[in-house]
């Protein structure tokens, strides 16, 4: 009794001094923005997940920033800012004020540092797989198209039509790239994009290329769960026009870049043939295509590149126009939201990736921001209460963020000390900038260049380089480099989920990249068929 006594009395104390450490604050403390924002923040979280008790939605979109590691967030977070007259630091991408996020870990089954073709297909089918394979479980060899029967997986893209649902995959890069083709493709090998691509014992053996694959989406999975009836892929948009086209002059766009734009070697036309599949749907190459879609149209099919799309800074110097992708991402949601049962939507900003590669921050934090605008425009154009929105990397960058600037200071420039208004120099008494890259082609001043390929047109540049009187902050430049490559690489570390919408509360702590699959399909019961 004694014991229940003094607990009790020491429970009592407790509560008096907590509920009494808010009355002993220094008035300066409570006054601060600082702690008033943080107050408000903690509250607006607490109403957010009392808001969010429904598993079940009837739409999903799943965004995908290609190589949007967390570092890669904040310094798009400050540039975003920065281009507001802020500071920046203080700021959030649209999706970073979602009530739910997690860590996401993002190796692949044979590599600590994964490929896109092997996230992809985790966070789309459920099932962890290897480097440089599509839609097939671990048990594939790459490479050997003998290897892929019996080891292909379903995906939620594929499920969600099974259901009935209305389907779309946009990317800013090539369609058929890994990304997007791990939605709808199964392949021993991502670099299968046409069949001029893939080895003869591979079409001797009767696999696929990947861009045929998604003409004939439908007729495949069909024929896959027979007495399955599905209409299709709704809405298919990105680059890559060049894998659909047969390597003729006479089947040149109008826009096409190389002589030849078409690299088909089997004389298919599969633009072509998916009009004479749905002759009623709507097929665009360019800006003015895009702009004149129908109001009443259900079936979009747009190629607006040879090759990757353009990146957003570059997208103006474009032939014959591209919308961006927060212009697809609108269409897609308008498009899509025509079936009354729901729609799963996947939406790829590819070329983050690309400008990381090339070791070009400002096209990569540039595409990152259009990323966040894209997801802004989903939310205001769903009902929160029908809709989960995810936002995912596939994977990271060597991409850092360093030194020690001061608060506000130009994300992309060189370091400037707290209290300074000079350059930081190094102890090889060279300014330095803020973000650079551990590997990968290094130094470029390329001025206003906003093509961050560019880069590719000399070889690596390692190691430091005399940076006074240069703008680190333009479009051209390229960051330097510790390690010399061809191209800068991925790299290994977690990256972040975030989510809102029914069924967000799921993402949380620390989990595996599949588990991605698994929350669409919880949210979606695509599996409960």
């Amino acid at each position: 009794m004694k014991i229940k006594k003094v607990a009790a009395a020491i429970a009592l104390t407790f509560a008096f001094n907590a509920a009494s450490y808010a009355n002993v604050l220094p008035q300066s403390q409570k006054d601060s923005s600082w702690y008033s924002a943080a107050q408000t923040k903690l509250t607006t979280k607490t109403t957010q997940a009392q808001s969010v008790k429904a598993t079940k939605a009837k739409n999903v979109i799943l965004f995908v920033g290609d190589g949007m590691g967390v570092s890669t967030l904040t310094a798009a977070r400050i540039l975003q800012g920065q281009r507001n007259n802020q500071s920046g630091e203080e700021g959030y991408l649209s999706f970073e004020a979602f009530p739910y996020s997690a860590q996401v870990k993002t190796y692949n089954v044979d590599a600590q540092t994964p490929d896109s073709a092997g996230t992809m297909t985790a966070m789309i089918s459920g099932v962890k797989t290897d480097v440089g394979v599509i839609g097939v479980d671990e048990n594939i060899e790459r490479g050997m198209c003998s290897t892929v029967a019996g080891n292909e997986l379903l995906t939620a893209t594929e499920l969600a039509e099974i259901k009935g649902l209305a389907t779309g995959v946009i990317s800013t890069a090539r369609i058929t790239h890994a990304t997007p083709a791990a939605t709808y493709a199964k392949s021993a090998d991502r670099n299968w994009e046409d069949i001029s691509d893939m080895p003869e014992d591979a079409i001797a053996a009767g696999c696929e290329d990947i861009a045929s694959q998604l003409i004939n989406f439908e007729k495949n999975l069909e024929a896959r769960f027979v007495g399955t009836d599905i209409d299709g892929l709704d809405v298919v948009m990105g680059g890559g026009r060049r894998h659909f086209l047969p390597k003729n002059v006479a089947a040149n766009s109008t826009d096409a870049v190389s002589a030849i734009e078409g690299d088909r070697t089997d004389n298919r036309n599969l633009i072509s043939e998916w009009q004479a599949q749905y002759p009623t749907a709507t097929y665009v190459m360019d800006q003015t295509g895009f702009d004149n879609i129908a109001d009443d149209a259900t079936k979009v099919f747009g190629l607006f590149n040879e090759s990757h799309m353009q990146y957003e800074a570059d997208r103006a110097n474009d032939i014959a126009g591209e919308p961006s992708l927060t212009d697809m991402t609108t269409k897609a949601i308008e498009v899509l939201g025509k079936n009354d049962k729901g729609f799963f939507l996947t939406v790829e900003s590819g070329r983050i990736d690309h400008a990381h590669h090339a070791g070009n921050a400002y096209n990569a934090l540039n595409d990152t921001i259009e990323l966040a605008k894209a997801v802004q425009a989903a939310v205001d154009n769903t009902n929160p209460e029908e809709t989960l929105i995810l936002v995912i990397a596939d994977h990271s960058h060597v991409f850092t963020i360093a030194g020690y600037p001061k608060r506000g200071n130009p994300i992309l420039g060189q370091v400037v000390a707290v209290g300074e208004t000079a350059p930081s120099l190094a102890a090889d008494n060279k300014p330095y900038t803020t973000v650079g890259y551990a590997n990968g082609l290094g130094f470029r001043n390329l001025g206003d260049e906003t093509d961050a390929d560019a880069s590719y047109a000399s070889a690596a540049v390692a190691g430091r380089v005399e940076l006074q009187g240069i703008d680190t902050t333009t479009p051209g430049f390229h960051q330097e480099t510790t390690v010399p490559l061809a191209s800068e690489t991925h790299a290994g570390e977690d990256i972040s989920l975030h989510a809102t919408g029914p069924g967000a509360q799921l993402a949380q702590g620390v989990i595996e990249q599949n588990v991605v699959f698994h929350i669409i399909n919880q949210a979606l019961e695509l599996t409960q068929q």
